[in-house]
């Protein structure tokens, strides 16, 4: 009975999205209002029908109806309450159950807003996004149905989600990826409405600025959420393994990122609106294709969900939009070009735009990479993968262009920089800089790439800091106040600028980790009895005993118990361990100890062979990997300053601004 009400809920809330797009579109061409308001109402009552159903499907997930195939195939009577309710984005079917209500809670969200200055938007924009959630809800009407019941006798308990997704990171790392994906729709939306109607003025871009960033922080959070949660489960030592669906998720963000860049451009000298159109027709197509690859089977990952028949639903879908969304900017092309042209190849725009094509080559280096398993069984009838070597080697340079930039763009002017006002700007913070690289060299780092990396970081840093010291001390100067008061007054007055300084600051904090991890990991296995000791990174692992025994849940877990100490000095204990669930599936715990300086990280390995007279230890020191998840708390603390509500200006006075920016006298955002 709830079954069948929950699966008709959906097929109702089909219905609408599709009465919501031919209405919008007949209201518009009629030009009637009331029939666009009609449209948006439909909308609207989406979301509450999605909520409906999905707290149906919850209800049945946590109450055991094993009678239903999707209730049957994601839990089981074992697992706390928590994981029951998440067990709702845990398989196929609830994903893109999911998926859609957070679709139909933002698009929901959109049209509330008041639409006095944008009427001409509103019926395009809610063509668009119901147009996204129709295809959504169609593949689960039509293809993977959660209420659908088993054939046959029901069993007496269910199969259980994947032991790697039993982890407190289930409540908020796909959550939060899922929530970077719906939000790109939006800007998406608006922008296929500034298409439709000819408004292609920069007026779409100032609407959707703040749905952008928060898109862009949940997936940013997102993609850093699902490192922290491989790191803490899936025992191989690193948080990143270049697996093909950690890329299709990363893909959007590689083109996201430059486009929060270039609109600044569009806002400020009226340029590069051609190619902004481009980078978010591509960032709402690499949504929607990384949850093809996801969701397809074409790929084999362990973050993949099983093979379906959706998958060339969602190749054609994709398909549609990307021809559709070109065709339409190439008949807005005449409209569409710049206001102002590149007067200097040193100034802000010119390298936020190089920023761009950077971020881009990343793009490439890894679509190529993800797609190659498919050309290669396509000509040769074999996959043939490649490793993380192969993206590391590659986009290596590139990332580290991207830092450079960061330390250079912020002291260049829009309009006109040249190399002499830009060394007198740079040179103070780059001395600065050297001390960092010179001090690394003294303490026994010779690795190029390490001392280089290690350069550009601490050149980003003094940057950023000499920004801010600069900008409040013109401002104590000129207003009497003291410095702390002249930097808050500052950043409150310009919160986007100041809020991307701390996104900058948090993103090369994170590149610390990195550079710790991928340069100066080390690390050793080898068999021990009970009693022996192991040495690495100058700490002294020592193996104090080894327990086994059955949890209440019906796992069966084995626990190691190491020592730690290093010159002589205890630094407590770690707990390795593996759990082997009931259904046979074993699932890897390391025991971590972590500090600023480094990560001792310990897996206890080939749990077939474990025993008090030998026992198998994987061990890695980590050097500075928490610095990742550090310059995580500022990057949100970051988005939050940069995203918090300000006072809307005029747009005859942007235009004023921008017409005045185009003769490049300051680097004021």
């Amino acid at each position: 009975m709830l079954a069948d009400f929950g699966y008709g809920v959906l097929v109702i809330t089909f219905l609408i999205s599709l009465y919501s797009i031919v209405i919008a579109i007949y209201g518009e061409f009629k030009k009637s209002a009331v029939m666009v308001e009609s449209a948006r109402r439909a909308m609207l009552l989406t979301w509450p029908l999605l909520t409906l159903s999905a707290l149906t499907l919850v209800y049945l997930l946590v109450n055991n109806h094993y009678e239903l195939e999707y209730v049957w195939a994601v839990t089981n009577r074992s697992m706390p309450l928590y994981l029951k309710i998440t067990a709702l984005w845990g398989g196929q079917a609830g994903s893109l159950l999911f998926w859609s209500w957070l679709l139909a809670a933002f698009t929901s969200a959109v049209t509330l807003r008041k639409w006095d200055r944008d009427r001409e938007f509103l019926p395009w924009v809610i063509v668009v996004s119901s147009v996204t959630l129709a295809f959504f809800l169609a593949m689960i009407v039509f293809f993977e149905n959660p209420f659908a019941k088993i054939l046959g006798p029901v069993p007496v308990d269910g199969r259980g989600l994947n032991p790697l997704l039993r982890h407190p990171g289930m409540i908020i790392h796909p959550p939060m990826l899922y929530l970077g994906f719906v939000s790109f729709v939006i800007p998406y939306a608006f922008a296929m409405a500034a298409l439709i109607t000819g408004r292609t003025d920069d007026r779409w871009i100032r609407i959707t600025r703040r749905w952008t960033l928060w898109a862009w922080m949940f997936l940013s959070l997102g993609l850093v959420l699902g490192a922290r949660w491989a790191y803490d489960v899936l025992g191989w030592g690193g948080y990143w393994g270049w697996d093909p669906v950690e890329i299709a998720a990363l893909m959007p963000w590689l083109v996201g990122t430059p486009f929060l860049h270039t609109v600044m451009i569009e806002e400020k000298r009226g340029m590069l609106k051609q190619l902004n159109m481009f980078l978010i027709i591509l960032t709402y197509d690499l949504v929607i294709f990384g949850t093809f690859l996801t969701r397809s089977g074409v790929l084999s990952s362990v973050h993949a969900f099983a093979e379906s028949a959706i998958g060339p639903m969602f190749f054609g879908f994709i398909g549609l939009t990307l021809i559709t969304s070109v065709a339409l900017v190439i008949y807005r092309w005449g409209d569409l070009k710049s206001e102002n042209s590149l007067h200097s190849l040193l100034s802000r725009e010119a390298l936020f735009l190089l920023a761009a094509l950077l971020f881009l080559g990343i793009l490439v280096i890894s679509f190529w990479g993800t797609i190659f398993p498919l050309i290669s069984e396509l000509f040769t009838g074999q996959k043939v993968t490649v490793g993380p070597p192969f993206y590391e080697r590659a986009t290596t340079p590139l990332w580290g262009g991207l830092m450079l930039l960061m330390g250079i763009a912020p002291l260049s002017a829009w309009g006109h920089s040249t190399i002499k006002t830009l060394g007198r700007a740079i040179w103070k913070p780059s001395i600065v800089a050297l001390i960092v690289p010179i001090a690394a060299y003294a303490g026994g780092i010779r690795q190029t790439v390490a001392l280089i990396g290690f350069t550009l970081v601490a050149l980003v840093i003094t940057v950023t800091l000499y920004e801010f010291w600069r900008g409040a001390r013109a401002r104590s100067r000129k207003s009497d106040e003291n410095f702390v008061t002249a930097l808050l007054r500052l950043a409150g007055r310009n919160r986007r600028r100041y809020g991307g300084y701390i996104i900058h600051i948090s993103m090369v904090l994170m590149a610390i980790g990195i550079l710790g991890i991928e340069i100066f990991q080390t690390e050793t296995q080898k068999n021990i009895a009970v009693g022996d000791e192991i040495n690495l990174a100058g700490y002294t692992i020592h193996y104090d005993s080894l327990a086994q025994f059955r949890n209440q849940d019906g796992r069966y877990v084995t626990r190691a118990v190491m020592s730690i100490s290093k010159n002589g000095r205890d630094m407590g204990e770690l707990y390795p361990r593996f759990d082997i669930y009931p259904d046979g599936q074993p699932m890897t715990i390391p025991g971590v100890r972590s500090t600023l300086v480094d990560d001792l990280y310990i897996v206890l390995v080939n749990w077939e062979q474990v025993g008090p007279q030998s026992t198998p230890f994987k061990i890695y020191h980590n050097p500075l990997v928490k610095w990742v998840w550090i310059g995580t708390y500022l990057f949100v603390f970051g988005v939050l300053v940069a995203a918090w509500p300000e006072k809307e200006r005029e747009y005859a006075s942007a235009r004023s601004r921008r017409k005045k920016a185009a003769y490049g006298t300051s680097g004021a955002d």
